[in-house]
């Protein structure tokens, strides 16, 4: 299957990135972009849904209650996305009326034609698709779900169904937490029904073969939970599985993330054993290089979204030990030190810091991250209990921001 790509001129791609980064400044400061949408925006990323998830899943615990999970995918999104939808849509977030003009000529009566080796087929008009290497394409996406977003959240309440939503991109994702597995299930298919016949009236379609089920529980004994059926809608019937892969990241039933550790600390040692090669050049590597590159190719994998598995009072036994193997091997390539050397010298030598107070250090620098947050942000949304001090410096840093320069462009 081959999909059409945006091949435009240099001069084109830097006005729609500007352009991109007017608009997304615009919607974000009217509030318009629903706080479940972390995809194609700025100072939105993977890892805050991930860890609103974790912090979800460690609120029903506290409750007792256990969390259950459906992820979904929208089949072809980017090549599906309606131009004349999406015009009212711009109109409904608060622009001028030349700028949603401009949509209407950039987005509507568009043509298009393929070329194969040397045959060319006639032009014809694409009245859907947002081109995926388009820079506008993030944030109009973004745009397209919002509407989809608030009439969901409103259907779901009217029925008296208590389930959260989070979408990255064209990644749906539905949370219900309850003490009863049949009761979850029932959310779970209620939610599903509701959302599926809402995506088919903005003309998307989910692609049922990739929706996966899956539960946290963190009790001791056996847990099998049942299968979910889908079938009504044209799904599958769903069985849970025990460990769940979600935007890159290895979940499993009580978070203990061994296997995310695993998989990440493999490719990190993995690099180190490849960078072995490089003493192959002529001129060699000098430790101060060496060290230079553990610190910018291998510990970013092996921290990666550190910040879900490494909070306080979280079981780090297990994390470190892995680790601090992984760091006494790179230590031992730069330094070319023998296997039996103490672990704590040849850090020292190298002027490495242990594992435990880098993560610590990239922990802090998190939290100060987070304080400078939008206020609608979905991550501020969860830090409830912030002193005094820290929210009179976020509402500092909220309202010091720039004037609204997108209708200027115009």
């Amino acid at each position: 299957m081959f999909c059409p790509i945006v091949l435009l001129n240099i001069l084109e791609k830097l006005i729609e990135k500007v352009i991109a980064k007017r608009l997304q400044f615009t919607v974000v400061n009217n509030d318009f972009i629903h706080p479940s949408q972390l995809g194609g925006l700025k100072f939105k990323s993977a890892t805050d849904a991930r860890v609103a998830l974790i912090h979800t899943v460690h609120s029903g615990w506290t409750k007792g209650k256990t969390t259950s999970t459906l992820a979904f995918d929208i089949s072809q999104f980017f090549s599906s996305l309606n131009h004349h939808l999406l015009t009212l849509i711009l109109e409904k977030a608060g622009l001028e009326f030349r700028v949603s003009s401009f949509f209407v000529n950039y987005l509507v009566k568009r043509k298009m034609n393929y070329v194969w080796n040397d045959l060319l087929s006639p032009d014809f008009e694409v009245n859907i698709e947002v081109g995926q290497e388009s820079a506008l394409s993030p944030i109009l996406s973004a745009l397209y779900l919002t509407p989809f977003l608030y009439i969901l959240e409103k259907h779901l309440k009217n029925l008296k169904i208590p389930i959260s939503i989070l979408f990255f991109m064209d990644d749906g994702l539905i949370i219900a937490q309850n003490k009863s597995i049949d009761i979850l299930n029932a959310h779970l298919f209620c939610s599903y029904n509701v959302l599926s016949k809402l995506l088919i009236n903005f003309g998307l379609v989910i692609k049922h073969g990739k929706t996966e089920v899956f539960y946290f529980n963190r009790l001791h004994e056996i847990f099998n939970p049942p299968p979910l059926n889908l079938s009504l809608f044209g799904g599958l019937s769903l069985c849970p599985k025990d460990t769940w892969k979600y935007l890159g990241f290895f979940f499993d039933q009580k978070l203990t993330f061994h296997q995310y550790i695993n998989y990440y600390l493999n490719k990190a040692m993995s690099m180190v054993k490849c960078m072995k090669l490089l003493r192959n050049l002529s001129q060699g590597t000098s430790p101060i290089q060496k060290c230079l590159l553990y610190q910018c190719c291998v510990l970013p994998i092996a921290l990666y979204s550190f910040q879900l598995w490494f909070y306080n009072k979280a079981p780090l036994a297990y994390h470190m030990k892995i680790l601090n193997k992984m760091q006494r091997r790179a230590t031992i390539w730069i330094l070319r030190a023998f296997k039996i050397s103490p672990s704590e010298r040849i850090k020292a030598i190298m002027g490495i810091i242990p594992i435990k107070f880098h993560l610590q250090k990239l922990a802090e620098r998190f939290l100060i991250h987070s304080f400078k947050l939008l206020a609608n942000h979905i991550i501020r949304d969860l830090m409830d209990d912030l002193p005094y001090q820290s929210k009179k410096y976020i509402s500092d840093i909220s309202s010091n921001t720039e004037p609204n320069k997108l209708n200027n462009l115009f």
